[in-house]
């Protein structure tokens, strides 16, 4: 990556500046594409994208280092064993540079085009809103997959009241700021909103359109995640009841 390009990046000049990070497992196949996607959405935009390499066995880090010569917007980060999604999107967050970070799965089923509709409602709802997330519409998945994260979705708003009718989308835009602040634990990415708004910030969201994935197959069954969800739904919901304020704080002189 080029000086230039980094000092571009933090000179700031009006539109907001976008860390792109990309949690993939086995994806050699479909990051190519997926990242010249990005590259067109962003085409305008001061943005760096970070790809983390959650310990795949596929080449996928071979895939990203070439692809990484010739883009000097691309920054790969290897896991150099599998430690998760949620552990994948902290190492890019820990890492990013922009002022907002947008997520995007690293599978293909996100449209990157949708990044910038995600950074235009988050800077036009202002300094008060934290996150911009994507809910997702025409689902792809199976039958009952669509069923289990329907009946998923509907209990954890009922004990969140995080006012998200689909937290699982892997498309959101959140200020790096308040990112960092946020209580990190496995499977931390799936309920974002409600923790933005436990530490004091809106949601907005916008509807996205599902897609199939082009190459491969999906890491996660229906009934593995969904018994460690209800653990973590649990556990986000004392979170939420134990932050009984946020302070508002202004200087004295």
């Amino acid at each position: 990556m080029t000086q230039s390009f980094l000092e571009g990046l933090a000179a700031g000049s009006g539109s907001l500046a976008v860390t792109v990070v990309v949690p993939a497992k086995d994806e050699a196949e479909n990051l190519p594409i997926l990242l010249d996607e990005i590259e067109v959405a962003l085409t305008g935009r001061r943005f760096e994208v970070i790809v983390v390499d959650d310990g795949s066995t596929d080449g996928t880090d071979i895939v990203l280092q070439d692809y990484a010569a010739t883009h000097d917007w691309l920054r790969p980060i290897r896991h150099e064993g599998s430690c998760g999604q949620s552990c994948a999107v902290r190492t890019g967050l820990q890492n990013a540079r922009g002022d907002v970070v947008a997520t995007i799965d690293g599978d293909g089923e996100n449209n990157p085009a949708y990044i910038p509709d995600l950074l235009d409602a988050l800077e036009a709802a202002g300094p008060a809103v934290a996150l911009a997330a994507g809910q997702r519409l025409g689902r792809k998945a199976s039958l009952a997959k669509r069923y289990a994260s329907k009946a998923a979705n509907k209990l954890r708003g009922a004990l969140l009241r995080d006012r998200t009718r689909d937290s699982g989308c892997g498309l959101k835009a959140l200020r790096r700021e308040v990112f960092l602040q946020l209580p990190y634990f496995d499977s931390w990415h799936r309920f974002l909103p409600a923790l933005v708004i436990r530490e004091g910030y809106g949601v907005t969201h916008i509807d996205v359109q599902d897609r199939q994935r082009r190459h491969g197959t999906s890491k996660y069954g229906i009934f593995d995640r969904a018994l460690i969800g209800i653990l973590d739904l649990f556990g986000v919901w004392w979170l939420r009841r134990r932050r009984k304020k946020t302070p508002q704080v202004r200087p004295l002189t």
